[in-house]
């Protein structure tokens, strides 16, 4: 049987290209890399592979895969591990609609409030911002995270030991989540942990379980990051 041949075409500073890496990892699969930069129009070599230009982009034995969910989420059906099990029998698909559902919930609720703290234009608006994500959490994320009988003690979604495909596809943005509230960024409230161990405990220890992992913070370049959010959003961000 022929090796398989997967190319991941990323950005090492995008978070939904590092969706990707994390699946990547977690798998054990062998990949080559070729980075894309986001700064400069896309070379017409990549727009014959995606298009749209974005990243990531997985060629999987010459197949092309793009967007990012879509991505981690072929990976983890292509190869069956901790992260998904098969769609069969029932317990499992019950399992794998209930992560789908954690994922369809994150993102409306904490990652729009996550950027609109981001885009706030002085450090009150940045509180306010930061209060309202920790309000949409604790409405609509904490409650998923509550155990439930027969579930395990791990720290990862459902009380798993390991990472699941919940962890791949919200883990990139709860580690930016994170790292841009320290003083030294100023980019979100340096209150969000105070603020979380309060109202949302559960999603506080979930996320940084989940940001301390290794497969989840192997590329992330914290003042990288925080330099390239400042520089992004710099007509709205106040200066720090």
């Amino acid at each position: 049987m022929a090796a398989r041949k997967i190319i991941l075409y990323t950005n090492l500073s995008c978070p939904w290209a590092h969706r990707a890496h994390i699946a990547l990892r977690e798998t054990g699969l062998d990949f080559e890399q070729v980075l894309i930069d986001l700064d400069t129009p896309r070379e017409p070599w990549y727009l014959e592979i995606n298009p749209a230009g974005l990243v990531p982009s997985l060629s999987y034995n010459g197949n092309i895969i793009t967007e990012s969910a879509i991505v981690a989420q072929f990976i983890a059906d292509a190869h069956p591990s901790h992260l998904l099990p098969p769609s069969g029998p029932a317990d499992n698909a019950l399992y794998r609609a209930r992560i789908r559902f954690f994922i369809d919930a994150f993102f409306p609720k904490v990652q729009v409030a996550y950027m609109k703290c981001i885009r706030s234009s002085s450090e009150a608006e940045r509180e306010e911002m930061t209060q309202e994500m920790v309000a949409a959490i604790k409405k609509g994320i904490e409650p998923l995270l509550e155990p439930k009988a027969g579930q395990g003690k791990g720290p990862f979604f459902g009380g798993s030991e390991k990472l699941t495909l919940a962890e791949v596809q919200c883990g990139s943005f709860l580690i930016r989540m994170l790292a841009l509230a320290k003083p030294e960024h100023g980019l979100v409230s340096t209150k969000l942990p105070t603020l979380l161990e309060q109202q949302a405990p559960r999603f506080k220890r979930w996320a940084e379980a989940t940001s301390a992992h290794e497969s989840v913070n192997y590329i992330f370049n914290e003042q990288e990051c925080a330099d390239r959010m400042r520089r992004r959003f710099a007509g709205t961000s106040s200066k720090v």
